[in-house]
């Protein structure tokens, strides 16, 4: 069973219909808007453009109003657009907005809430999903402002495709930051349009193919104490499993969300319930049965100290390091996956460091799952900047009789996949 669509095998149609405000911002990377337009256009997209001072440095509006067969907007303060404010009109009139190629100015404005022109006053101003495709500098955008400003917007609810790894057009860099290619844009406009929406209105139920279904994730890390000031834990961020539960409650799932600690906020429309250890992670997991759905991304520690001492180990002058006598973590996946309470789907992650797939499938027959999503996490896995603590993934889903590999994707983008994945094997 196929588990989504390569960019290339998108429907000529599937956005038929479908209203893009495509937002362009000023770097070089806005020539590859000229592609986007003509790709959004060939599937039934209305493309309406705004383009800021920079991007029209680097193409012309006479160019993207062509291809749009659109007015292009570039003014805030118009005397013939703004006499109906026309910023508020661009804002609502349209099914999503997306922002290709976004700097890190923009991105820097969108985090504070900053409108000087056009486009940052329709960012803060739009009530529609909101999708950016990153481009700029390996440096600019691996600099912790840049991460800072898309944690936050992440947190917002702004969805994100790319960037990717390769050269920089305008340095002959090579690195991560380089926009999304138009396809994989299309690709996560679909797929941000069939997901993004409400999970419930006034008066209703939630909506969406995973409505009135209950699932539970785990993520993060855990934190084994060994003593009041030390603990044994791993590099897991949380980004992954929370990118999940966010996916999940978008498409309609009463989501809980057991979380060790991370420093990302909350998942909009998510029950979190925070925890320290791998015990305290088990039990909240059992709390929240029954459920339709269990995905455990969690890396929990696989051993804990038999004995957590009361104070602080001292060292000692001369002596050897204490030893520590460790025992064994409960595994969580496995008691889900053996549970009287089962859930009808349960998905488990694999962070392996060698021989990923092989592994993967072992852990499939001894853990009781349907899925497991193996990724390579060691430091020679070709992501860049590493799986655990980055925004980047490459995983290869096994199923019971099924086996697909996934490029690198943003994590949002990989949760995106299975969480359509998960709503399809479940009806």
């Amino acid at each position: 069973m196929p588990v989504s669509q390569s960019p290339s095998e998108t429907s000529p149609d599937s956005l038929s219909g479908t209203r893009v405000l495509l937002i362009i911002s000023g770097g070089i990377a806005a020539y590859k808007s000229l592609d986007l337009i003509r790709r959004l256009r060939a599937r039934g997209a209305r493309v309406r453009p705004v383009m800021t001072a920079g991007a029209q440095a680097f193409v012309t509006p006479l160019a993207v109003g062509a291809l749009a067969a659109d007015k292009v907007f570039t003014e805030l303060f118009s005397r013939e657009d703004e006499q109906d404010v026309g910023h508020i009109r661009l804002a609502r009139d349209c099914d999503l907005v997306l922002v290709a190629p976004a700097t890190a100015n923009i991105m820097a404005k969108m985090a504070q809430g900053l409108t000087d022109d056009l486009a940052s006053t329709i960012l803060l101003a739009t009530d529609r999903p909101v999708l950016l495709a990153p481009a700029m500098n390996p440096k600019m955008w691996s600099h912790p402002a840049t991460r800072r400003n898309r944690e936050t917007l992440a947190g917002d609810g702004i969805g994100f495709v790319g960037p990717g790894l390769g050269e920089m057009a305008e340095s002959g860099e090579r690195g991560e930051g380089r926009m999304a290619e138009p396809l994989e844009i299309v690709a996560a406009v679909e797929a941000r349009l069939a997901k993004t929406q409400p999970t419930s209105l006034p008066g209703s139920g939630p909506t969406g193919p995973l409505s009135g279904r209950r699932a539970i994730v785990t993520s993060g890390p855990t934190h084994e104490p060994i003593d009041p000031v030390r603990y044994i834990a791993n590099r897991s961020s949380g980004r992954q499993g929370h990118a999940i539960a966010a996916a999940l409650a978008r498409l309609g799932a009463e989501v809980t969300l057991v979380s060790g600690p991370v420093t990302l906020a909350d998942p909009k429309g998510v029950t979190v319930v925070r925890v320290q250890t791998a015990v305290e992670m088990r039990d909240a997991v059992l709390a929240a049965l029954p459920a339709d759905i269990a995905v455990m991304v969690a890396a929990v520690a696989d051993w804990r100290v038999a004995d957590v001492a009361g104070g602080k180990i001292k060292k000692a002058p001369g002596e050897d390091p204490p030893p520590l006598q460790l025992t064994e973590n409960p595994d969580i996946l496995k008691t889900v996956g053996h549970h009287a309470q089962r859930p009808r789907l349960v998905v488990g992650f694999a962070a392996e460091t060698d021989d990923t797939v092989d592994n993967g499938r072992l852990k499939l027959a001894r853990k009781g799952a349907d899925f497991i999503v193996a990724n390579d996490v060691s430091a020679g896995s070709g992501v860049a900047g590493g799986v655990m603590g980055g925004t980047r993934n490459r995983v290869t889903v096994i199923g019971r009789d099924s086996e697909e590999s996934w490029p690198e994707l943003d994590k949002g983008m990989v949760a995106e996949r299975l969480a359509a994945l998960i709503a399809a094997r479940l009806g």
